[in-house]
């Protein structure tokens, strides 16, 4: 859209169930948590994974959302030629300050009806972390909320992360 010019370049939306949704400014406790989570999960997975930030998935054809983390298949191309799709997604992460209603919502509804194995979210001021996994069109079958605890990657179950290491403590 910002390449025909109905959107500028600049802009900072998504694309979620046919809609363009404007998206929220970063403050720093948000960009850090991003940052320690990235540096975190790279690692602990290496080359196993592909660690994104920010960047576009592709549910479908109304849903490009751009997850806080994505964590992907490898490609040599790194997604070059499209973004991952949900089968390419092992983990997708949102840290959660203002949006957390969207993110525990309508964003853990549109993950799960794409069949997004490992949905997280971490709400940075109650200092929690939602976990969302079983994945139906009705939405996430099974949700843990965690404060101290850890809890370990579907995908790679020998690859446990606690809330206090995401939150810099621990």
């Amino acid at each position: 859209m910002a390449e025909v010019g109905i959107l500028g370049a600049d802009e900072q939306v998504e694309l979620l169930a046919g809609q363009i949704i404007q998206k929220m400014p970063k403050g720093p406790a948000h960009s850090a948590l991003c940052k320690r989570i990235e540096k975190l999960l790279e690692r602990r997975l290496g080359e196993q994974v592909l660690v994104r930030l920010q960047d576009p998935i592709r549910l479908d054809d109304y849903s490009e959302p751009e997850p806080d983390i994505a964590v992907v298949r490898p490609r040599d191309d790194c997604y070059a030629s499209h973004h991952p799709t949900p089968a390419d997604v092992y983990l997708i992460i949102e840290v959660a300050d203002t949006t957390v209603e969207r993110d525990l919502g309508s964003k853990a509804n549109l993950y799960a009806t794409a069949g997004i194995l490992d949905y997280w979210v971490l709400n940075i001021s109650a200092r929690q972390l939602h976990v969302f996994r079983d994945p139906s069109p009705d939405g996430y079958q099974r949700q843990l909320i965690l404060r101290e605890q850890a809890i370990q990657l579907q995908a790679f179950p020998a690859c446990e992360i606690s809330v206090l290491e995401c939150f810099g403590g621990g």
